[in-house]
């Protein structure tokens, strides 16, 4: 099975994977975290994390007969400087993993392929993930020596930083595994430093409710007041956290064209997206990660911003565009925005 390890190896690299990795699946030493981070309610409203119990911990629970998992990364990185489109607050940010092609599709469809080549040479009962199962996909990728955990929680490689996506194969052969990573963070501790909402509670420990991330994608309902004002210009995920990481000098631009920024996301402007209607929103976010938010969140996710842009031009304009939005989740978000801006609250509004 070795030489069947190595052909794996380079088939992924010949898909377009940066590294490949092979482990055992035994999450023991990660399962107890779990539980803890789940007990204390850091996953908020994230109800999907308890849905399927201890399969997320235990591969073979989910897919039985799995014996082995082959773990993948790909890098996604581009579009402007991302600390330039910070500093810009008419500019709307999106998290950089977002700007291109669905990740899902891009990297699922390639590691199928790699899958059946797999078969050709040695069939095997297998399952195709791509964050979209319960799969503990940084612990497994750890064990399979892609890199080791950081305290912002992502995998970080010394080769690539952290700007990659995960992927993985359950198979059920008994293939060689690789040796893990040992960790590089020492002593930094800038990723918990540059958290706007602090939501690196500890070490390794992420809060998801105070996580923008978390607020601006996985959050249905209103965004708390306490955290509007801190969210900036980030419309769709934050990366402050992974952009302070000494580490992430040497993440590696995407090779796949994929993930190349569509519609000018990685510089557009705050009034500019906020006017798109329903429709506009619903075909240029096509084949997009964004699309699943929809666009009532989207629209809530840019009011926010806007009401940080003070000073802007046509900022206001906008948000008093839609201040009759038929959303009342918009219609409040734009309320707040206003304020903020020194916009009295009119009569009877909601």
């Amino acid at each position: 099975m070795a030489a069947m390890a190595a052909s794996i190896k380079a088939w992924g690299l010949e898909l377009g994977f940066d590294e490949v990795g092979i482990s055992d699946i035994d999450l023991g030493g990660a399962e107890a975290g779990l539980l803890a981070w789940l007990d204390a309610g850091c996953h908020g409203e994230m109800d999907y994390m308890y849905k399927h119990g201890l399969k997320r911990s235990r591969p073979a629970e989910l897919v039985p007969g799995t014996r082995r998992v082959i773990s993948v990364r790909m890098s996604y990185l581009g579009g402007a400087d991302a600390d330039e489109v910070l500093q810009r607050p008419e500019t709307a940010y999106v998290s950089r993993y977002a700007l291109g092609r669905d990740y899902h599709k891009v990297l699922r469809a390639r590691l199928q392929h790699l899958a059946d080549r797999i078969s050709v040479e040695s069939p095997h009962g297998y399952r195709v993930f791509v964050d979209s199962a319960p799969v503990m996909e940084v612990a497994l990728a750890e064990k399979a020596g892609l890199g080791w955990r950081g305290k912002h929680t992502l995998l970080l490689s010394r080769q690539a930083g952290s700007f990659f996506f995960l992927g993985e194969i359950y198979t059920d052969l008994p293939l060689p595994v690789d040796s893990a990573t040992r960790g590089h963070c020492g002593d930094c501790s800038s990723c918990i430093s540059a958290c706007p909402t602090g939501a690196i509670v500890a070490p390794y420990r992420v809060d998801a409710r105070r996580c923008i991330s978390y607020l601006t994608i996985e959050l249905k309902g209103s965004i708390p007041e306490e955290f509007r004002s801190l969210i900036g210009n980030r419309i769709y995920g934050c990366d402050d956290c992974q952009l302070v990481c000494p580490w992430n000098r040497f993440a590696r631009p995407a090779a796949v064209p994929d993930f190349t920024p569509r519609h000018g996301l990685d510089g557009a402007g705050l009034v500019e997206l906020f006017l798109w209607s329903k429709v506009i929103f619903e075909e240029r976010m096509t084949g997009s990660p964004i699309y699943r938010i929809g666009y009532e969140r989207w629209s809530r996710n840019i009011a926010v911003a806007l009401g940080n842009a003070v000073g802007v031009p046509m900022a206001v304009q906008a948000l008093e565009s839609r201040r009759d939005d038929p959303s009342p989740m918009v219609r409040e978000h734009v309320l707040w925005a206003l304020r903020q801006h020194h916009i009295p609250r009119t009569e009877g509004a909601v």
